[in-house]
């Protein structure tokens, strides 16, 4: 969310945070209409004196026995009138308010300008690619040569997108879950929250999701969202409250099951788990002083990595373009696993910096230390990272000839005794 003051004082960097993700100059728009509500706003003040002052002099005519009716026909045309401004003032409002909700976050300078993910820039790599002497196979042709991965009974209780895990694939998923909240937990230093999975309108707005991105999501009947990832709710905490700059930074983490309606990827992973309506995530969040908000997005990429790196995968980790950028993002960094299966990198982790632009929506400021006026707070989130794609990465990297899956070394803790899944585990 924007300030409008900043706006009327700035246009032109409105217009060119807009025009670095490829979308058209709204400032001019804006002010227009700012200008029309300023205007109407001060007709109504004016209204609103000569109501008062013209009431007053009704009730001295009262009082002196004089007549009164002009300037009681005055103030009824006075109403009148007030009633029509107060109508067109709250309508430019809600004009105002549904462009500023819709216009996404300004992009960092140091953000590379692009239109898509072919413009995304490498900024590292980490691990080694396995060295596999047999032909890779997808996890998908893994999972249900195991018998443990299965796509047709899952499709049977809720159609295409689901799937129905088994068996050590199963307790596998459970302990990439564990092992990862662990982890942030104990080395990280994030607090473990366990937050609704439902929530209402206002919170899926102070993340972002509301109101552009509405068909993304699943919505019950009673007007409760499932969330499309556990930075809704962790995020919220701090919607309306006033921190102390003691109180920072807030880094929570929480494994949640996560719904996505997939709109607009009809065609797009259609084979395995890649692309689901409902998965499960570790995601981290920090809630942040305005001048540690960038050391903090380093801190939490780092924490992501670490997953991978004690899983023993092969990854890299790219700064999107702006084209690619999400919506409610300052700057994001993704974190892409190589799967030998396909013979391609895919995304398995995001962590982006929101700057204020959450806090604005959802009012949520710290108080300094000196005692100045609150300020709001700087929001960054981050998967920590998907369970189902890591999942994928783990049997895809650790695969055996004959379809057998080798369990990596720090998730032996987790797997009762499983050293290797095999179709009778």
């Amino acid at each position: 969310m924007y300030d409008l003051k900043w706006i009327r004082d700035t246009p032109e960097l409105l217009d060119e945070g807009l025009g670095r993700r490829n979308l058209e100059p709204l400032s001019a728009k804006i002010l227009e209409l700012d200008k029309q509500h300023r205007a109407v706003q001060s007709e109504l003040q004016d209204l609103q004196a000569r109501r008062n002052e013209a009431s007053k002099l009704i009730g001295v005519a009262k009082r002196n026995g004089e007549a009164a009716d002009d300037l009681m026909a005055e103030v009824a045309t006075i109403k009148a009138g007030m009633a029509e401004r107060e109508a067109a003032d709250n309508e430019l409002a809600a004009q105002i308010q549904e462009i500023l909700a819709s216009i996404p976050n300004r992009p960092k300078d140091d953000v590379p300008v692009g239109k898509d993910e072919a413009d995304n820039v490498l900024v590292r790599l980490g691990g080694n690619k396995p060295s596999l002497s047999f032909a890779a196979k997808q996890h998908f042709e893994l999972g249900e040569q195991l018998e443990q991965m299965d796509f047709e009974t899952a499709a049977k209780l809720s159609g295409a997108r689901f799937v129905l895990l088994r068996g050590s694939v199963a307790r596998l998923y459970r302990a990439l879950s564990q092992f990862m909240l662990d982890l942030h937990i104990d080395e990280h230093g994030y607090t473990e929250v366990i937050p609704p999975v439902l929530v209402r309108d206002h919170v899926m707005y102070g993340t972002g999701q509301l109101p552009k991105f509405a068909e993304d999501s699943f919505r019950t009947e009673d007007g409760f969202w499932l969330i499309p990832t556990a930075e809704v709710p962790l995020t919220n905490t701090v919607a309306g409250e006033i921190l102390n700059e003691s109180d920072l930074p807030k880094r929570m983490t929480a494994l949640t099951p996560c719904f996505r309606s997939e709109a607009g990827s009809a065609g797009r992973d259609t084979r395995g788990m890649l692309r689901q309506h409902q998965f499960d995530k570790v995601e981290m969040v920090s809630i942040v002083h305005p001048e540690k908000s960038d050391a903090e997005l380093e801190r939490m990429v780092g924490c992501a990595e670490d997953v991978l790196d004690k899983l023993g995968l092969h990854y890299r980790v790219v700064t999107l373009c702006t084209g690619d950028m999400g919506f409610g993002a300052r700057k994001t960094y993704d974190i892409e696993v190589w799967l030998p299966g396909q013979d391609a990198y895919r995304e398995i982790s995001s962590c982006s910096t929101c700057g204020d632009f959450q806090a604005r929506r959802m009012n949520g400021r710290f108080r300094p230390a000196e005692g100045k006026k609150p300020e709001f707070v700087h929001t960054l989130n981050g998967s920590g990272v998907a369970v189902g794609r890591c999942l994928i990465a783990v049997m895809e990297n650790y695969q055996q000839e004959d379809g057998s899956i080798v369990v990596p070394e720090v998730l032996k803790p987790y797997m009762g005794g499983t050293d290797i899944i095999r179709p009778d585990a």
